[in-house]
Order: C-alpha cells, then structure tokens, then sequence
C-alpha cells in the first residue's frame, strides 16, 4: 500500500496522522471558526461541492488549490459576501444569520486595491476606515505595524505594489479584528515586497491574531503555514501541517550525484545503487544519476564508499527534499501552475 493509501480518510477529506505541531502539544484549543458542508452554485457551475473544515485561535490557516477550484467563492461565503446554498458557517456560536453586525466586527477583510482612495494618504486612508467601526486601532499602530509611517503622507496613488498592499493589509487590521482574511495578498509582487507581506503576518501571529490566508506561492504556504487545506473541485482533498503533510506523502528523498569520470563511472555507481535495500529505484542520465531512498545518509555512505574502492571522483552530491508542492501535485494531478 503507498504512503497515499495509509493517510485515514474522514468525512469528505482527507486528515494526516499528525495534526498538531510541536508548539500547541499541551495547549487546549479553541475553535474560532467552523465550516460545515458548505455548497454554492452559479447556475449549472457547481464551485463548491462540500466543504468542511475549522480553524483554530492564533494559527496561519492556509487554503490552496488550482484555479476553479472554489477558494475565493469558500472565501467570500465565509465573509458573509456571498450567501451559502448549503451549509453552516459559525464564528463561535455566531452565525451570520443571527449575529450580522458582530461578526462584522470580529473579522477583518482585505481590500481590493480598488477599495482604497487613491488621492488620499495611507494614514487618511486608515483614519477613514477607522470611522466605520465602534472601536478602531490607532492609526500609527497601524503604519507601524504595516511599516508606512515613512509614507504616511504620500498619496496612495505613489506607493509602490507592496506598499499598496501593506496597506489593505492594515485596513484589514483597522478595526481590531480578532480573525483576518486575506485573499492572495502576495500576487504580482516581486521577492521583496513579497517578504515584506510575510513579516506583517508572522507579526499578526505574535499579536494573537487569527489569518486565514489564500496564495498561489508553495513556499509561502510551507513557511506561514499552521495548517494547510488543499481544495480541488469544490472539495477539502486534504488538510493538515505542511510538515506533516510531505512526511505522509513519502520518506523517501531524491539523490543526485554527478562524477567527473563521465559516463562509465556513472553506469557503475548505477548498477551498485540498484542493489542497496533502500534504494527504491534509479535513473541515470550521461554522466549523472538519480536515486530515490528512504535512508539518504546510509545510502550515500555506501556509495561513497564504493566510488572510493573504484577511484572514481563525484563532481556534485545534492539531497532534494519533498515540499509542499509535491503534495499539492500527488493529491490533485495538476502542476501548481495550471
């Protein structure tokens, strides 16, 4: 049975063996969102087929999947943007139903850049925004918070993508909110602006905030991430730590080594590696071989050994760990840039 096959399924996705990291062992938890059989449709377009999950007080919950796949309609149904066919959105024991203007003030939500005036400064911006909420965070938290208060004066109009964005990011925080969503706040911008953006969300987390973050970058997710939700086709396909999620796709890791002595030494270091219990398979390409392995540090002991018994001198030697974006291709058979 493949390492696929031992994940335990529940319910209408799939849930990994190890669902807490190491730093909430011990803490008790609590639920601040829970989504239960949620369904939309646009006509005969089915976006969400029947979605469940929940997040919990503190974490960077983090939903992914390919384009069409139902995350910004889960999104905006759990903002209260779009009202659900099916299904049960509950923040505590509030329901959008009962508890409109009080969830309204326990989340916030980012703006499109289009939500923003343009002629305004970031801090008119947030001065602004603050009028619409009973209590408001101070505005200089804020650019502090969101690092603008070097521009606080500048029309938002002049700021650069990453600074726009920061920007939506503290609009979001203006109210104080306990929970925060954020729809692909890295889109379009170059590495920086990027790590920029991922600094204010590590931050939010030592504030006690709660984000619920939507992206198209895997390292992204791998690196903010206290849990995952990969969604295909209006479905939770599977949901849980990174870490835990590429340990239960496989153990083993890809090694690559290529020799100086070209192809013949190549071919023999081949046929070696083919008869090491853990090794799993080879693939040798000129001068250059490829083994998979479940024990990387014994297996490469044993071919050193051998390339020195035979004097033949490796040029490169590289373990390839497995990521998060491999998961995302073996759960749903399609390449993150689909």
């Amino acid at each position: 049975m493949s390492p696929i096959e031992h994940i335990q399924k529940k319910g209408s996705y799939i849930v990994t063996g190890k669902a807490d990291t190491a730093s909430m062992k011990g803490m008790k938890k609590m639920t601040v969102l829970e989504v239960k059989n949620l369904q939309k449709s646009f006509g005969s377009i089915r976006a969400v087929q029947d979605i469940s999950f929940s997040v919990e007080a503190g974490e960077v919950f983090t939903i992914i999947g390919p384009n069409g796949a139902g995350k910004t309609t889960t999104l905006e149904m759990i903002e209260g943007l779009v009202t659900p066919d099916k299904g049960e959105i509950r923040f505590g024991e509030m329901k959008w139903d009962n508890n409109r203007t009080a969830i309204k003030m326990k989340i916030g939500v980012q703006p499109q850049s289009s939500a923003m005036f343009d002629l305004l400064t970031p801090e008119e911006n947030l001065d602004l925004f603050a009028t619409f909420y009973d209590k408001a965070r101070p505005t200089e938290e804020i650019l502090k918070l969101i690092n603008l208060t070097e521009h606080r004066k500048n029309q938002v109009s002049k700021l650069s993508g990453g600074q726009r964005q920061r920007l939506a990011i503290g609009l979001a925080m203006i109210s104080d909110p306990d929970i925060i969503f954020l729809d692909e706040p890295t889109t379009g911008l170059d590495p920086q602006a990027r790590r920029n953006i991922w600094d204010i969300i590590l931050e939010l987390k030592k504030l006690g905030k709660t984000t619920i973050l939507t992206t198209h970058y895997m390292e992204e997710a791998e690196k903010l991430s206290d849990r995952v939700c990969i969604v295909d086709q209006g479905c939770v396909v599977i949901l849980d730590t990174p870490s835990a999620l590429i340990e239960q796709l496989t153990k083993e890791r890809e090694v690559r080594l290529s020799f100086l002595d070209g192809v013949e030494a190549a071919t023999e270091a081949d046929v070696f590696s083919k008869n090491l219990e853990s090794v799993s398979r080879t693939e040798r390409d000129g001068a250059a071989l490829k083994l998979w392995t479940d024990k990387p540090e014994d297996t490469l002991h044993d071919l050193f050994k051998f390339t020195k018994e035979r004097n033949f001198q490796v040029e490169q030697v590289s373990i390839r760990e497995m990521s998060l974006e491999d998961v995302f291709i073996a759960f749903t058979g399609k390449d993150w840039r689909d």
